[in-house]
């Protein structure tokens, strides 16, 4: 399998659901071109996806097996330079993987998780309280605006112990990250500004620790070997919290509400009680991915993918990238039937790889699927006649093809 004639990705994430139509058709894995012409292998099969996450000859490492990163040819002025160039457990591969997850997993713990329900419950009160101000006289509001996107960035900055006057920094700095057409300058200015914002929260803590995540990531040790996370380690760690843990879960709220409200028939599935809200969360992550593309990974050696039940044949070659196409994953016809493009949350199986799958499965999926469990039916309780306020089909699309929402979602509360 030559790598010819690639597919250039839009950056500015325009028609994510097209382009995903685009890729599939050209297989279940096709040559693309990311910005500055970067070449990968976007996989679109679910099936074949699954298979190469959990392939130990598949990397996230590009230090150690991107050659195009080896040969020196990967600036910080490429707008996806902050997703490859970390040191944490996102880019980590096989004993470092295992170390950093292992240090990580003893801070962000399913007790501390859990633990933070009442305190989500709150946020998601409050901010309704705000939503019900704003559109007081009928007027629209902008409910990413006023409610997706203020409840995880909340959730996240108390969960780290963010200080509240890095609050609006970081919001930009997150926002950067994802802006996946930015040029060499702005690519550049926002991995600066991130690691400005980190150093100040870790400077923070270290003076005055508290009952919080960084803290715990602070002092966090592996018992076996005695090892903490070094300073970058821990500074990129806190990055991936917050991109990841933020971004993901103000999409998944945008896109479920959006469906919800341009599919009647499926939010009535729900009030009358054929389907569960968990049953839209999960349809959601499905046809929705909030992730819409992740790069990205490595082939550690030659990769013949009819091994993997891909193409009889085709091979990625050692040192390529890999970009899991996980909007095209979701609805693939193979794992979904005819209808895999269609929002439907009766549907039996709603499998999807949206928090990714294997050892890099995403540690916040919990902490992501409670909040819209809490924000997703107070906001349909306290709102039973909210609408759209404009044209489905004319809302603007976050500026990425890595992250799929709207950049904003004018709503009626009714």
């Amino acid at each position: 399998m030559e790598f010819s004639h690639p597919m250039v990705i839009d950056p500015t994430g325009r028609d994510i659901h097209g382009e995903a139509a685009r890729i599939r058709a050209r297989g279940p894995v096709t040559p693309v071109e990311l910005p500055h012409g970067v070449p990968a292998w976007a996989v679109s099969s679910a099936p074949l996806l699954k298979r190469l996450l959990t392939d130990p000859r598949v990397s996230k490492d590009p230090r150690r097996h991107w050659q195009r990163w080896m040969d020196g040819e990967v600036s910080p002025d490429w707008p996806l330079y902050t997703w490859v160039a970390v040191r944490n457990m996102f880019t980590a591969y096989g004993t470092e993987h295992t170390r950093l997850r292992t240090l990580v997993s003893k801070a962000f713990t399913a007790r501390r998780t859990a633990a933070l329900r009442p305190r989500i419950e709150e946020i998601t009160g409050a901010l309704l309280d705000r939503v019900t101000k704003a559109g007081a006289d009928g007027l629209p509001v902008d409910l990413r605006e006023e409610f997706c996107y203020p409840l995880p960035i909340q959730v996240i900055g108390e969960l780290l112990g963010l200080p509240e006057e890095l609050g609006t920094e970081l919001r930009v700095v997150v926002d950067g990250v994802f802006h996946t057409s930015a040029d060499a300058a702005e690519a550049a200015d926002i991995y600066a500004r991130f690691y400005a914002v980190l150093g100040e929260l870790v400077a923070a803590k270290r003076a005055a620790p508290g009952d919080d995540l960084t803290s715990a990531l602070i002092s966090a040790h592996e018992e076996e070997s005695g090892t903490r996370l070094s300073e970058q380690e821990l500074l990129d760690t806190l990055m991936l919290m917050i991109s990841a843990g933020h971004e993901t879960t103000v999409n998944l709220l945008d896109n479920a509400v959006h469906a919800l409200l341009t599919h009647p028939a499926q939010l009535a599935h729900v009030r009358e009680g054929r389907a569960s809200w968990d049953d839209v969360i999960e349809e959601t992550l499905r046809a929705e991915a909030p992730v819409a593309s992740l790069p990205l990974r490595y082939a550690v050696e030659d990769l013949p993918l009819g091994e993997l039940g891909g193409p009889d044949g085709a091979v990625i070659r050692r040192g390529e990238a890999i970009l899991a196409a996980y909007a095209a994953a979701g609805r693939d016809p193979e794992q979904h039937g005819a209808d895999a493009a269609a929002f439907d949350v009766t549907r039996a199986s709603k499998d999807h790889l949206a928090f990714g799958y294997g050892v890099h499965h995403c540690l916040g999926a919990p902490l992501g699927r409670l909040e819209a469990r809490v924000a997703l039916p107070a906001l349909f309780d306290r709102f039973p006649g909210l609408t759209l306020a404009a044209p489905a089909d004319g809302l603007p699309p976050v500026d990425s093809f890595i992250s799929h929402g709207h950049r904003s979602l004018p709503v009626l509360t009714g």
